[in-house]
């Protein structure tokens, strides 16, 4: 049985990417440290169904830690590293600046470093569309120039530098992915739509960054789970590919398909546009479909509807 290393594993996207490796027979090490960025009892709630099924082991640990990972070394084989933990949010990577450097560039050198004596059969790091930043050619392709306008987007654009040069000079195979806002039920509370479908829902005014008519190409979590794993199982020696969904909305025509599907009005209050944010994103994915087979199937109808569903079931008193 072969053994799937998962960092920031009992996260939004990291759970369910465990749940589908554990359906196809793999083993899965989840190495996270419960970051309080966002409740832990979110994170614990993520991986409740699947913390004792038998090929399931949870290790609490930060990323950065030799200690840690020697530890995980010692005790398993394995055999894929899929890199999640990071510190995340645009926002949030302004007010803390020498946190994201440490966790999203230092942790992923420890990895890195670790791999470089002890290798694996491919190292999967999860990167994002943020890095485009400022770039105006869309839709955005993998050669493109990259001008991340946010620290977060730096410390991602580092993280691909760095798997580059590993690569380079000690033939670590990896690929790295972009995703583009990644969506679907488990999402962070301080993600989009999970706030938009919240305040619907309470009845609350929330705060509208820009004038609604900024754009997103949105993408759900099972296609990124998908193409994670196609990427994981590739022939790549070394790739960056983008994960998304090669289709936008603006935010005021999501917030229109939120009202209309719950039958609820969104009280907005349009506010300045945040530093940082990208005024749009938009993946060009048809080297992902060459490389690695990348087709998403789900429409934002369905995607947010699932959403909305999963929001009611778990937080909604019926």
């Amino acid at each position: 049985m072969e053994t799937v290393l998962i960092t920031g594993g009992a996260g939004f996207i990291g759970s369910h990417l465990s749940e589908q490796l554990l359906k196809m027979g793999y083993r899965v090490i989840c190495f996270d440290n419960f970051d309080p960025y966002y409740s832990q009892e979110i994170k614990k709630s993520n991986i409740r169904a699947i913390l004792h099924e038998d090929n399931y082991k949870l290790v609490y640990g930060d990323i950065r830690i030799q200690e840690t990972l020697n530890y995980i070394f010692d005790e398993y084989e394995i055999d894929y590293m899929i890199h999640l933990a990071a510190k995340a949010g645009v926002r949030n990577s302004f007010l803390h600046p020498f946190d994201y450097n440490d966790v999203n560039i230092n942790g992923t050198t420890s990895l890195l470093e670790k791999l470089r004596y002890i290798p694996v059969k491919k190292f999967v790091f999860a990167s994002s569309s943020s890095i485009y930043g400022s770039s105006n050619k869309l839709p955005y392709s993998e050669e493109e120039k990259c001008s991340p306008i946010s620290l977060y987007g730096v410390s991602k654009l580092t993280g691909e530098l760095l798997c580059k040069n590993y690569h380079e000079n000690f033939g670590t195979k990896i690929v790295c992915l972009r995703y583009f806002t990644v969506y679907g039920p488990r999402q962070r509370p301080d993600m989009g739509i999970y706030k938009f479908v919240k305040s619907a829902i309470d009845k609350e005014q929330i705060d509208i960054f820009g004038d609604g008519n900024s754009e997103r190409d949105y993408t759900y979590v099972d296609d990124i789970v998908d193409g994670t794993i196609k990427a994981m199982l590739s022939e790549l020696d070394f790739s960056v590919l983008n994960l998304g969904n090669s289709s936008t909305i603006s935010l005021n025509g999501l917030l229109d398909l939120i009202e209309e599907l719950l039958g609820s009005r969104i009280n907005r209050n349009y506010v300045d546009f945040k530093k940082g944010d990208m005024w749009k994103t938009y993946a060009e994915i048809s080297k992902s479909r060459r490389l690695i087979g990348f087709d998403p199937s789900t429409d934002l109808r369905t995607g947010i509807e699932n959403f909305i569903n999963w929001y009611k079931q778990t937080y909604c008193i019926q």
